[in-house]
């Protein structure tokens, strides 16, 4: 019986880390991400997208929004795939990360105290200047999200926006 129950423990591990959402972040930490797994803002895609998004991330040091992207909003339809092309053209490094407004923010919050955290999340990138990256991704129910970069200092100075997915 003892065996059997071990077995049984071993077995179930990988599902109960596997519900836990972990992100490790490269400090060991959870930060409630995914890693591929389906958000409230969908997940990784598994098929072709039906249209590609750039996104361009850059600063603006004469403007009252010194850390900016391109587009003002985001909207998506529900269960649309797409492939995000986002391009840092800036002189910093700056992030793409969409999300619920609170996880947003719950992360902006953990970004102060780690600024400098490696991340492993399907939902965001960090790039250097010059640098491109996409995201394949399909977006879940409708709802109201953001993306923002989360790097300290680069959300409140205005490098951030409403996501809908109808």
């Amino acid at each position: 019986m003892k065996t059997a129950l071990l077995t049984l423990a071993a077995l179930l591990a990988p599902a109960i880390a596997s519900a836990a959402g972990q992100h490790t972040g490269g400090h060991g930490t959870d930060h409630g991400r995914t890693n591929g797994r389906a958000m409230a803002i969908g997940a990784t895609a598994v098929v072709a997208p039906t249209r590609t998004v750039e996104i361009v991330m850059n600063e603006d040091y004469d403007a009252d929004s010194v850390y900016v992207f391109d587009k003002k909003e985001l909207v998506f339809a529900a269960g649309e795939t797409v492939r995000l092309h986002i391009v840092n053209a800036g002189e910093e490094v700056h992030e793409f990360v969409m999300d619920t407004a609170a996880a947003n923010a719950e992360h902006k919050e953990m970004m102060v105290k780690s600024p400098e955290m490696a991340h492993d999340d399907p939902n965001s990138v960090r790039l250097g200047p010059g640098e491109e990256a996409e995201i394949l991704w399909t977006f879940g129910a409708p709802g109201s999200f953001e993306f923002a970069c989360l790097l300290p200092g680069h959300y409140e100075a205005g490098m951030h926006g409403p996501l809908t997915v109808d």
